[in-house]
């Protein structure tokens, strides 16, 4: 990310989030890197620099959110590393392609976001709006957030002793628990900096339906086959972002324990 617009956008994405500018001009960049097709440099694009100077000021706010609740806690908040890239990148969990979508690697504590993602998120699932953009990475944090909290290791222990099927609504928890995690920072931030407006929840909403499972299939293939999904329904990722963004309270969030998802 460099000068001109980049810059201009990175520092009016900062002034929404109420983050202090300083820090990301300080630390953002030193956060966010490319990893293109190998031998192929990549020159980022004026739509690519203004995307970056947005999600680094949405990880940003995400810090500030998780380092008071884990210092309420009496912990401490491991800030991860975001990985910015295009067509492929090569992480500790393997090689990540554009078509996986945005993931998170608890072997490197980075989360991966290839950029054309949310041209996919707008154009494609018809999520458009920054605060589904923001919903996205929120969502990866979450998942960090339940690396630190050995929740992860204990995911991946159970799932090497359970069928296939038993494995993916096990992951489904996982991935419905990160997006309450997402609501629970949308909650916090607006509680400390106020940064909703008008339609901000209703992006995040549509953002949290376009990518359920069970749309997911039916646009992909016309079924849907329950057992297979890792994700959670539309119905069930709406259901828990809105958990966390109204309860703000990392109890309300365990998808483990409840009887219904």
């Amino acid at each position: 990310m460099k000068g001109g617009v980049g810059l201009i956008v990175l520092l009016l994405a900062a002034a929404y989030f109420g983050v202090d500018p300083s820090i990301i001009l300080n630390q953002g960049l030193q956060q966010t890197g490319t990893g293109a097709n190998a031998g192929a440099p990549h020159k980022p694009s004026a739509a690519e620099d203004e995307l970056a100077a947005f999600v680094s000021v949405v990880l940003a706010d995400t810090e500030d959110t998780w380092n008071t609740l884990f210092q309420a806690q009496g912990q401490r908040y491991q800030e991860p590393i975001l990985v910015l890239f295009t067509g492929a990148v090569q992480s500790a969990c393997g090689r990540g392609e554009a078509a996986m979508g945005p993931f998170y690697c608890p072997g490197d504590n980075k989360v991966y976001i290839d950029l054309s993602f949310y041209h996919d998120l707008r154009e494609r699932h018809g999520a458009p709006g920054d605060f589904a953009q923001a919903y996205v990475v929120a969502h990866e944090i979450g998942h960090h957030v339940q690396n630190l909290m050995g929740i992860s290791n204990q995911v991946h222990s159970q799932r090497r002793n359970m069928s296939k099927a038993e494995g993916n609504k096990l992951s489904v928890k996982q991935e419905l628990q990160a997006d309450c995690f997402a609501g629970l920072w949308a909650h916090h931030a607006n509680r400390t900096r106020q940064i909703l407006e008008q339609g901000d929840v209703e992006e995040a909403m549509t953002a949290a339906t376009a990518i359920g499972d069970d749309r997911l299939q039916k646009q992909g293939r016309g079924y849907v086959t329950p057992e297979s999904f890792t994700h959670g329904t539309s119905k069930q990722r709406v259901r828990w972002f809105r958990m966390g963004l109204d309860k703000g309270s990392i109890a309300a969030c365990d998808t483990f324990k409840t009887a219904a998802l």
